[in-house]
């Protein structure tokens, strides 16, 4: 059986250490997903806005006589990908939304944690404060 006086507790500043390193990875983590997200919502917002503009111009086109009506299939496939790009769109601002929601959660946890260890110096996690 264990004595009770043989317990140590580790120092409160390695305990604040792990914390931070913890919490730096999460920071850099949530940082890389929402660059991930800004990429690929800039190259469908790019790509929107080039199959909005030949929709536009091929249904002028028909409508001046300047392209047959069979041509109509391609626009229903045009129509159908931009439905498509702006939910694709708006699944990614909400997904956006939610890292910076976990981001701002990050900063309240490592705001608790210094509170209650704020005898520690150690720096915030990269990142910590933007948001």
């Amino acid at each position: 059986m264990a004595s009770i006086f043989g317990f140590r507790s580790r120092d409160p500043a390695r305990d604040r250490q792990a914390d931070v390193s913890r919490l730096d990875r999460l920071a850099k983590l949530f940082e890389q997903i929402a660059t991930e997200i800004e990429a690929e919502r800039a190259g469908l917002e790019n790509r929107y806005r080039t199959t909005a503009t030949n929709a536009a111009f091929l249904v002028e086109a028909m409508e001046n006589g300047s392209a047959s009506d069979r041509r109509s299939s391609e626009v229903s496939a045009l129509t159908t990908s931009i439905l498509n790009c702006e939910r694709r769109i708006a699944a990614l601002s909400r997904q956006d939304g939610m890292m910076k929601e976990l981001r701002h959660s990050l900063d309240t946890v490592f705001d608790e944690n210094a509170d209650s260890a704020a005898t520690a110096e150690f720096s915030r996690p990269a990142g910590a404060g933007r948001g």
